[in-house]
């Protein structure tokens, strides 16, 4: 049988396409404004030759800032920072990525800015910003959210007057055992560690961990190997390393280096968004916004320590998002203000960045999930 009869015998008998070459991706946005955006968007990505296809719109909800897929890769969840802040769960259309509205419930703050689910896919968890608030849903064997099951309240303030008058909770993510999960919070300069218990979809305080004063903690990854968490600190332009206990959920802050090039450290005005480990957790990634750049660190997996290499033109402004594909070959970076997800070669020896010159137009995109077609 020729590749392309298979192809074609996969897609009628099976409802997907081969998962060797393509991966769908998605792309959350911001709708409000003078946005083109409609929603959340979806193109296939071919990990071979790193061609992505035009996005097509694959549900129309508002400003779907964040999102994630659920571990079965049957589901999407989406935080809507609009005017009614929600969380959305949808189901996956094969082959093409369609989402099917399942339901919808409040977020549980104001400003949701992130959402992720367990490792068991049995719970999410969802960021407020604005209100500074963090909550958890149950998630039901069909895909359909249940909650918010809790809804804790940050508190306390930092140094800057103008952006740590109080909390503004930024992600929240299980650790690699699923036995815990961490918040990081801008406004309070602190990272918060909670038990959790996916059954009921529940979680309590367990411990914290302060960054230094003005850093405004955004996002954060874990190392593979599980002893490291990195966190970019959105308002210093850092990075910060710390040692992770994972037998008591403790975390221990290590060391924090600038995500800018020398020559830029004292100029004011600039940002970083997200912060990614490499699969082969040889390198660490972070979006510097309005600098528009991407920072490239080699990491000592032995040590946690980060070394600044190069920071690469990002190929368009205000990088928000960006992800690698399954492989740790390519890169998708998603530019909120020049509406354009641009993709680069990554190259897993040296960590480095190449930009294949290949654009695709999304409106306001600031997120980036893939979805493994499975077979």
């Amino acid at each position: 049988m020729t590749r392309s009869l298979l192809t074609l015998a996969c897609v009628l008998i099976t409802g997907t396409l081969p998962a060797a070459d393509s991966q769908l991706v998605y792309f959350g946005s911001y709708t409000n404004g003078d946005s083109k955006s409609r929603g959340i968007y979806v193109s296939t990505f071919n990990q071979r030759t790193g061609v992505l296809s035009p996005p097509e719109l694959a549900a129309e909800t508002p400003s779907p800032s964040f999102l994630t897929l659920h571990p079965s890769g049957k589901f999407l969840y989406a935080v809507a920072e609009a005017e009614v802040p929600q969380i959305s769960a949808f189901q996956v259309g094969l082959p093409g990525g369609r989402l099917q509205l399942l339901n919808q419930l409040p977020s549980g703050g104001r400003g949701p800015c992130f959402v992720e689910t367990d490792k068991t896919g049995k719970m999410a968890f969802a960021a407020h910003y604005t209100s500074g608030q963090i909550s958890s849903f149950s998630l039901q064997k069909d895909g359909h959210l249940a909650g918010p099951q809790t809804v804790l309240q940050h508190k306390g303030s930092s140094v800057d007057a103008a952006r740590q008058k109080g909390p503004h909770a930024h992600s929240f993510r299980p650790s690699p055992d699923n036995r815990f999960a961490l918040a990081c919070d801008l406004g309070t300069d602190r990272v918060y560690v909670y038990a959790i218990d996916p059954v009921h979809g529940t979680f309590t305080p367990h411990s914290e961990a302060a960054l230094p004063p003005g850093s405004g903690p955004r996002h954060l990854a874990f190392h593979p190997n599980g002893k490291w968490v990195f966190v970019n600190n959105e308002m210093l332009m850092t990075a910060s390393t710390f040692a992770y206990d994972a037998a008591h959920g403790a975390l221990l802050l290590k060391e924090t280096v600038s995500t800018l090039p020398e020559a830029d450290r004292e100029k004011k005005g600039f940002s970083t968004a997200e912060i990614v480990v490499h699969p082969n957790g040889k390198f660490v990634y972070v979006s510097n916004r309005t600098h528009d750049t991407l920072a490239i660190f080699a990491c000592d997996a032995d040590t946690g320590k980060l070394t600044l290499q190069e920071n690469v033109p990002a190929e368009g402004q205000v990088p928000r998002n960006f992800a690698l594909d399954p492989t740790g070959n390519w890169m998708l970076v998603a530019h909120q203000a020049s509406d354009s997800v641009a993709v680069f070669k990554v190259d897993p020896q040296t960590g480095r960045l190449q930009f294949t010159g290949q654009k695709i137009e999304v409106g306001k995109p600031c997120c980036v999930r893939f979805l493994a077609v499975r077979q």
